[in-house]
């Protein structure tokens, strides 16, 4: 009896011990500069939202919180990184959704993969994006009936920020449930395809709010939102669905990720730190000029967000036989 005591005691002493760890960890933590890695270059939409978030997290933690871009291998290159480093809090990832597509649509080798569901330790959703349908002025194309019609005889393409985004996938879908054969024409980004729909050199695209924003009604026509409601950035879109082209949704979302095993007590922090950022009125305009919608939510929405688009676009990179350059 007086074992299981013993045993006991000592048990209770090592899970306080474990928990007073624990707790000191998070109030030291930060003591030194914070790092989000960026896998792609800068100025996109993603490097832009992680520095906006960067500045709101080193007003508020005391401590810098510093952007590092590492592109290269359609973010392959600085998410492995991440995933490599070491798990304190001090190395951060904020990701698009083309993270949890890059491993059906790249060819890498064992050194630049990584496990997506298992590798990492979810910390907060910050967006959402939803995805639009538009056509070049200068197509003349002036709603979906018109596109639809013209782009059953294989003339007509669209313009996506790159081979295995998600732009890409929704035009795949687009093809499929419309009946068209729309060409798809990969380019190096997102500004690059925009410049050449508004330039008339490519008649359509589909692409998130942001990029297209400034060109809607003049240079763009919006067609349609890939969304099960309409968006609250272009109330004034209707959806697919509500013009009759069924089950082509598609959105783009952005998630702040550490290498697996950080503390929950770190998590935690920057979890609350990020959902109460996310809720400022400031941080809440600028996303939208990116077409972000806040997210938020506890890790769990994050993790349960990317398994879902890991396993919805596995089978759907597979069955439009997807791939990326």
């Amino acid at each position: 009896m007086k074992n299981i005591r013993r045993q006991v005691v000592i048990a209770a002493a090592l899970l306080a011990a474990a928990q007073m760890s624990g707790s000191a960890l998070a109030q030291a933590y930060p003591a030194k500069p914070i790092t989000i890695v960026v896998a792609y270059p800068a100025g996109g939409d993603t490097d832009a939202m992680a520095r906006l978030y960067a500045e709101k997290l080193s007003t508020r933690l005391g401590q810098p919180v510093l952007v590092d871009n590492r592109p290269g291998a359609s973010g392959t290159i600085g998410t492995v990184h991440v995933a490599k480093a070491a798990p304190d809090g001090y190395t951060l990832l904020l990701a698009p959704n083309t993270f949890a597509i890059a491993q059906f649509v790249l060819k890498t080798a064992s050194g630049s993969s990584y496990d997506v569901l298992n590798g990492f330790t979810p910390i907060v959703q910050t967006s959402v994006q939803p995805m639009f349908l538009a056509t070049s002025q200068n197509s003349g194309i002036k709603d979906i009936k018109a596109l639809v019609s013209q782009g059953k005889g294989g003339n007509l393409t669209y313009a996506s920020p790159g081979s295995g985004s998600p732009m890409h996938i929704l035009g795949e879908m687009f093809n499929k449930a419309a009946g068209t054969k729309l060409g798809h024409i990969p380019y190096k980004g997102v500004a690059p395809a925009v410049n050449d729909l508004i330039g008339g050199h490519v008649p359509t695209t589909f692409m998130t709010w942001g990029p297209i924003a400034p060109y809607a009604g003049t240079k763009v026509n919006v067609l349609a939102v890939a969304d099960a409601q309409r968006s609250p950035l272009a109330p004034n879109v209707p959806t697919m669905g509500e013009l009759g082209i069924k089950d082509v949704e598609v959105s783009a979302w952005q998630g702040l990720f550490g290498p697996k095993g950080m503390s929950p007590e770190i998590v935690k922090l920057l979890n609350t730190q990020l959902n109460e950022i996310l809720k400022m009125p400031d941080v809440v305009s600028k996303m939208a000029t990116f077409g972000a919608l806040p997210a938020g939510g506890e890790p769990a929405r994050l993790a349960k967000t990317n398994a879902a688009d890991y396993n919805r676009f596995g089978k759907l990179i597979k069955d439009l036989g997807i791939q990326a350059d």
